[in-house]
C-alpha cells in the first residue's frame, strides 16, 4: 500500500510540474507567441524549471499526506505556492500585455511587473521552498 501511495503522489507531483509548464508556454503564447516563448524560456529555464518542479514536489507531498493520513493538511500552502510560481514564470514575459491592455490602465503594473521579473522568480522560489518545508515538516512527522 506505501509502495503505491508514493508512486501515485509522484504521478500527481509530475502531473503538476508539467501542468505549470503547459500554463507558463499557453499564457506567454497567447500573449506574444511561440517564438517568443522559447526565447523567454531559453533565458530564463532556470528559473521556470525550477518554480515549476518545487510546485510538482509540493503536489506529491500533499497527496502522500492527504492519502496516508485523512488529515486536515492545508492546500492553502500549494495553492498559495502554485499561483505565486505561476505569476514569477509568467512576469518574465508580462510587460508585452502593454500592447494589448493599455485601455485599462494596467500599464503601470506591467512596467512594474517588468522591472522586478527576477525578484519576483526569487519570490516563487522562497514560496516553493516554504511550501515543501512546510510539507516535509507533516511527512516526517507522521512516522
Amino acid at each position: 500500500m506505501t509502495q503505491k501511495l508514493v508512486l501515485t503522489s509522484a504521478l500527481k507531483g509530475f502531473l503538476g510540474t508539467s501542468l505549470l509548464l503547459i500554463i507558463y508556454f499557453s499564457i506567454v503564447t497567447i500573449i506574444s507567441g511561440w517564438a517568443f516563448a522559447q526565447d523567454q524560456f531559453s533565458k530564463f529555464w532556470y528559473f521556470i524549471v525550477t518554480l515549476a518542479i518545487g510546485f510538482g514536489i509540493q503536489v506529491a507531498l500533499f497527496s502522500y499526506l492527504k492519502n496516508s493520513v485523512k488529515q486536515n493538511v492545508s492546500s492553502r500552502v500549494v495553492t498559495t505556492s502554485g499561483v505565486t510560481s505561476t505569476a514569477a514564470m509568467i512576469s518574465c514575459c508580462s510587460h508585452y500585455l502593454a500592447n494589448i491592455l493599455p485601455i485599462l490602465g494596467i500599464t503601470g503594473f506591467i512596467t512594474i511587473v517588468t522591472q522586478y521579473q527576477i525578484q519576483l522568480f526569487w519570490v516563487g522560489l522562497v514560496a516553493n521552498l516554504g511550501g515543501i518545508l512546510y510539507m516535509t515538516n507533516k511527512v516526517y512527522n507522521l512516522t
